[in-house]
C-alpha cells in the first residue's frame, strides 16, 4: 500500500544558502531601519555616522581577537551560537529606549556579528572546491541578496504601520526560524583538525606581505565602503527629505533587484573569463553614477542613479571573495580568511567615519563626491590584479 519515498537530499551549499537567506531576512529588516532608528535617538546624522563607526570598530577588534578561536574550533557550532545570541539581542533592542543601553547592547551585538561573519565564510569555503568557488559564492550571495530584497519591504511596511520597534520583533522571528532550520539541516564541519596559526600578528604580517593579497583586501572591502552610503546615509536623507520609513524600504528593495538578478551571472562569468574586467567595470559604474548624483538636486533622480549603480555592485560583490579564494592556496584559506575578512569592517568604519566628517562641515551632496572618487580609484587599482580564470584550472 505504501511505497517508500526517496529522501530529499540537498547539497551542502544549498543548505548553507537557505540558512543565510532566512537569517538574512532578519539582518535586512534591521539594517533597513538601523540608521534612522539611531538618528531618532541621537537627532543628528553625523552622530549616527560616528556611532556606527564605533560599532564597526568594535566588530573589527573582536573579529581580530576571535579569528584564532573560529579557525581552531568548530565553525558550525560557533555560527549556531552566534545565531542564538543575536536572537536574544534583537529581543532586547525591541524594548530598550535609553541611548546608553542601546550603545551597550550594540557593542555586544557587534562582537556577535564578527563571529557570525568569519564562521559563515569559512563554512562556505569548507564546502567548496577551487574549481567551483565562484559558482558557490554566487549562490550564497544570490540567496543573501534575495533576503535583502524582501527584508526592506517587510521592514518598511511594519515600521510605517506599527513603528520601528516592531521591526526588531520581526527580525527576532526570522532569526528563530533560522535557528530551527540550522538544527534540522544538520550542517557539520568537513574536518576536525585544528590547523590555525596561533600567532595572529605573524599571520597578519604574512598576509599583507604579498602584493596580491593587499590588492585583494582593498578590492574586497571597497564594496562595503559603498554599502555604508546606501544603508547609513541614504535612508537618513530620505527621512530628512520628508518621506517615511516605507520609502526607505522601497529604495533598498530597488537597490537589491539588480544585485539579485545579475550577481550569479557575473560570478559565473568571472570564473570563466577572468576577474579583471569585472572588477574594473563594476567599480567604475558605481563611481561615475555617484559623481553624477552630486550634480542633481532631485532626490528621486539621485535614488534612480544609485539603483543603477547596483549593477556595478552585482559585478564585484560575489567575485571579490571568490578571487581571494582563487589566489589563496587551499591550505592557507582558513589562516588567511580571518585577516581578509577584516576588510569588511575596516572599509565600513572608514566610510561611515568619513561620511560623518563630511556631514559635519558640508552639505549632504558632497557625500556623493567622496564615495564616487573612492570607487573610481578602486576601479583603477583593479587593473593590477591577476586575471585568474577558473575554467582553465583542473
Amino acid at each position: 500500500m505504501f511505497t517508500k519515498r526517496r529522501n530529499l537530499s540537498f547539497h551542502p551549499i544549498e543548505k548553507i544558502a537557505s540558512i543565510g537567506f532566512v537569517s538574512g531576512l532578519s539582518l535586512a529588516s534591521i539594517g533597513t531601519i538601523w540608521a534612522i532608528y539611531l538618528e531618532s535617538l541621537l537627532k543628528n546624522p553625523s552622530y549616527v555616522g560616528y556611532l556606527i563607526t564605533f560599532f564597526t570598530i568594535i566588530t573589527l577588534v573582536s573579529l581580530i581577537l576571535t579569528i584564532p578561536i573560529v579557525e581552531r574550533k568548530s565553525k558550525t557550532k560557533l555560527f549556531f551560537i552566534s545565531l542564538i545570541t543575536y536572537f536574544f539581542s534583537l529581543i532586547l533592542f525591541s524594548i530598550l529606549s535609553n541611548i546608553y543601553a542601546v550603545i551597550a547592547l550594540g557593542i555586544i551585538t557587534s562582537i556577535i556579528v564578527s563571529i557570525r561573519m568569519t564562521s559563515f565564510g569559512l563554512i562556505v569555503s569548507d564546502k567548496s572546491r577551487k574549481s567551483n568557488i565562484s559558482r558557490n559564492e554566487g549562490i550564497i550571495y544570490t540567496f543573501s541578496n534575495l533576503a535583502w530584497l524582501i527584508g526592506p519591504l517587510i521592514a518598511g511596511f511594519v515600521s510605517a504601520k506599527y513603528g520601528m520597534r516592531a521591526v526588531f520583533i520581526v527580525g527576532t522571528v526570522f532569526m528563530f526560524v533560522a535557528i530551527l532550520l540550522f538544527k534540522s539541516l544538520k550542517i557539520v564541519d568537513n574536518r576536525a583538525e585544528k590547523r590555525a596559526d596561533k600567532n595572529l600578528i605573524k599571520v597578519m604580517k604574512e598576509f599583507f606581505r604579498e602584493k596580491k593579497t593587499k590588492v585583494c583586501y582593498i578590492l574586497g572591502g571597497a564594496v562595503n565602503f559603498w554599502w555604508a552610503l546606501i544603508y547609513i546615509y541614504i535612508p537618513i536623507l530620505i527621512i530628512e527629505s520628508g518621506y517615511t520609513a516605507k520609502y526607505v524600504g522601497y529604495f533598498l528593495f530597488a537597490v537589491a533587484v539588480p544585485v539579485l538578478f545579475f550577481e550569479y551571472f557575473f560570478a559565473k562569468f568571472a570564473g570563466k573569463h577572468g576577474f579583471k574586467k569585472i572588477f574594473f567595470i563594476g567599480y567604475m559604474i558605481m563611481g561615475v553614477l555617484a559623481i553624477l548624483s552630486f550634480f542633481i538636486n532631485n532626490l528621486l533622480f539621485i535614488l534612480a542613479l544609485l539603483v543603477l549603480a547596483s549593477i556595478g555592485v552585482s559585478m564585484v560583490e560575489p567575485t571579490t571573495e571568490a578571487y581571494f579564494f582563487d589566489i589563496t592556496p587551499k591550505n592557507k584559506r582558513d589562516k588567511y580568511y580571518g585577516p581578509y575578512s577584516t576588510t569588511i569592517d575596516v572599509n565600513y568604519a572608514l566610510a561611515s567615519f568619513l561620511g560623518a566628517i563630511v556631514l559635519s562641515f558640508l552639505a549632504f551632496k558632497f557625500l556623493f563626491l567622496l564615495f564616487g572618487f573612492i570607487m573610481i580609484l578602486v576601479a583603477l587599482l583593479s587593473l593590477k590584479v591577476k586575471n585568474v580564470i577558473e575554467s582553465k584550472k583542473k
